[in-house]
């Protein structure tokens, strides 16, 4: 069916590397550290970048390389380039593309580690950051200067579910010359490509929706290929190697992630319609509700509204310690995108770091509560979210 465009759906199933002589039906594990060469001048030849070869998986590996294929495919890139985690994917893309002297755009919501990275680490190397609201595009346009070498965003903005115009930030990317820079682990190519918007890259923890069942850790980054080759080089050197074996488990989830997104969508966007105008909540924030102050975008620029609703609970930081401890069927656990539900306290945890300050900035208040919804049958996770409620 070479000739034929198949579905991204269809892609995550079928495209594989190439079969060996043994006729596996599943792609194999290639768990070595290093590759044989028939010859002194084709190992010359490889590690001389003249031909096409694998040396060392620190530099490459087929199930790594199927993977970050496969996400490229999906993510309607031209490369890609796999990493042992998503943070390594976020700072990799920083620190391969970025020098002293650069200056680097970013939204004001994202998640804790990449605020820590942003704000903490890229200073140290003389890299200068901006910080500005999602939904203010003239504050984006204002905030350029001179030496502006990148924009980053996360849509929607962990944990609070900020939706930034994917397509507006494309635009004045574009005007400026400046490379786009996209986190899209919440929406995932299922529901959201931001190539389409004019992203010259797209950025995954793996760990998430992408494994689906909380298994492995990995990240990855796609995009211009010319940009991924600049981070490749720097990951070769610097070693920050996704395992073959992770790379394995991540390409198998693959195969499933668009029926498990669906799944998880129409779970959560339930819960979210269950609880909208619950009296024990402030407010219930979903991207496919209406009620969120971003809803034309989330329908502009996503097929659904993915697998993350989050609340705040009227009592605060207690009513939230409470409504935590009360619960029964979710999971307690900093991780998201399972097939299993959890619930977490992001001022408490994933933020934690950021200071009180620009916590409230972000609109991540002592009361703010993120569900990742799973795969349970819906009515079960209504019933634990309401008991726990109750509780707090």
């Amino acid at each position: 069916m070479s000739n034929k465009k198949l579905h991204p759906a269809t892609l995550a199933v079928r495209a594989q590397m190439e079969r060996s002589a043994q006729m596996e039906h599943s792609a194999p594990l290639y768990l070595t550290s290093s590759f044989a060469f028939n010859s002194s001048e084709d190992m010359r030849a490889a590690f001389a970048d003249e031909i096409e070869a694998n040396i060392y998986s620190r530099y490459s590996n087929p199930n790594v390389d199927e993977f970050a294929h496969k996400m490229a495919l999906l993510e309607k890139a031209e490369a890609g380039f796999a990493v042992a985690s998503g943070m390594a994917a976020v700072s990799m893309s920083f620190f391969a593309l970025l020098k002293a002297g650069d200056h680097l755009l970013c939204c004001r919501s994202m998640f804790g580690g990449t605020n820590t990275v942003v704000t903490k680490f890229l200073p140290r190397f003389g890299i200068e950051y901006t910080l500005v609201s999602a939904n203010d595009i003239a504050s984006w346009e204002s905030a350029i200067r001179p030496n502006t070498k990148m924009i980053y965003l996360e849509t929607p903005t962990n944990p609070q579910l900020e939706l930034i115009d994917l397509e507006a930030i494309g635009l004045l990317a574009r005007k400026h010359g400046i490379i786009y820079n996209v986190d899209n682990c919440f929406a995932t190519p299922v529901l959201q490509t931001p190539v389409d918007f004019g992203a010259d890259l797209v950025i995954h923890s793996a760990t998430k929706w992408l494994d689906g069942q909380g298994r492995v850790l990995g990240g990855v980054v796609v995009g211009k290929k010319e940009l991924i080759h600049d981070i490749y080089l720097f990951c070769r050197n610097t070693g920050p190697a996704l395992s073959p074996f992770n790379s394995w488990v991540l390409s198998k989830s693959l195969e499933t992630l668009d029926v498990r997104i669906q799944r998880h969508s129409e779970n959560a966007l339930a819960v979210a319609r269950h609880f909208e105008n619950h009296p024990k909540l402030k407010w219930v924030k979903y991207p496919f509700l209406p009620s969120h102050p971003q809803y034309e975008i989330a329908l502009k620029q996503m097929k659904a509204g993915g697998g993350i609703v989050c609340f705040e609970l009227s009592g605060g930081l207690e009513s939230g310690r409470r409504f935590m401890d009360a619960l029964e069927l979710l999971s307690l656990t900093p991780n998201l995108g399972d097939s299993r539900s959890i619930a977490s306290h992001p001022a408490s945890t994933t933020h934690s770091k950021v200071p009180p300050a620009d916590q409230l900035a972000v609109g991540i208040t002592p009361g703010l509560i993120r569900i990742s919804v799973g795969l349970e049958y819906v009515g079960d996770i209504i019933d634990d979210i309401e008991q726990a409620l109750e509780k707090a």
